[in-house]
């Protein structure tokens, strides 16, 4: 398989910043059409970047842009945006199952309604974009659905923390156990990504304790994300990867470019370690 995705159209949800944002714009470096599905359609104080800010830092960076506000969450919105993404570029090869809802408390520290926010975005999200994304995914070439999810566990060390975000967020790995399976006869690859680090995004200020020095930057994630999805997708699918053991396969040996701060000690990400 090309290791480009020149002429890709990816579906990329939560793509105004972070990871989402750092996929789209690896694989616009390559001329591939993103489209950045988010709920981010003007500037918000407290969090970096919008649908339109990505849009055009993809085109700076080679590629071609839609930005869609949508709220994975609805129904009407999700299947008119894939409509949309579909019409203007010809179909959708790729789907990065990117937004995602986080909340790090106990059960009495978790309001019902961000109980509801995690499982709506987190898991019924991913299933809902997927199957909307489904039929152009089985007309294009080399078909990829990549989950921003953990290795699936049952270990309780996980979920007494925050089994709230614990549950939704394994609702995704275990969407990737179902589709992989599922897909497999149409030759739709379903994969896990998720980072060795804890990543510098917005979502550390969630993260009791963790500085940006201990992190890495989106781009790690991203590089990785490029690495599976040029693979083909017959041949990988129903994998849980984590993002250094893919680029190590690739030859990959200095990790120092990805720091924040090289030669800072790293904290591990959630559910590894």
């Amino acid at each position: 398989m090309d290791d480009t995705l020149a002429g890709k159209t990816l579906f990329i949800t939560g793509a105004s910043r972070g990871i989402g944002l750092a996929i789209a714009l690896r694989a616009a470096q390559d001329g591939a059409n993103i489209v950045i599905a988010a709920k981010s359609g003007v500037p918000n104080p407290r969090l970096p970047g919008t649908i339109h800010t990505a849009a055009a830092a993809v085109e700076e960076a080679g590629g071609k842009a839609l930005a869609l506000k949508v709220d994975i969450r609805e129904e009407d919105q999700v299947r008119s945006a894939v409509a949309q993404a579909a019409e203007r570029f010809g179909g959708i090869d790729i789907l990065v199952n990117n937004a995602s809802a986080i909340w790090l408390a106990g059960v009495e520290g978790t309001p019902m309604k961000r109980f509801d926010l995690m499982h709506q975005v987190n898991t019924r999200g991913t299933f809902l974009v997927t199957q909307a994304c489904l039929p152009f995914l089985k007309r294009a070439a080399n078909p990829h659905v990549l989950m921003l999810a953990p290795p699936p566990s049952l270990d309780p060390k996980w979920f007494a923390p925050h089994t709230a975000y614990t549950i939704a967020k394994m609702g995704m790995s275990l969407c990737v156990l179902g589709m992989s399976g599922e897909f497999a006869p149409l030759g739709i690859a379903v994969n896990a990504l998720w980072p060795r680090t804890v990543v510098a995004t917005a979502a550390i200020g969630m993260i009791e304790g963790v500085r940006p020095e201990q992190c890495r930057r989106p781009e790690i994630v991203a590089d990785a994300a490029h690495a599976i999805l040029t693979r083909p997708a017959r041949a990988y699918s129903g994998h849980f990867d984590l993002d250094e053991d893919v680029l190590r396969e690739q030859g990959v040996v200095d990790f120092d470019r990805y720091a924040v701060q090289p030669g800072a000690p790293l904290l591990p990400d959630l559910f590894l370690g």
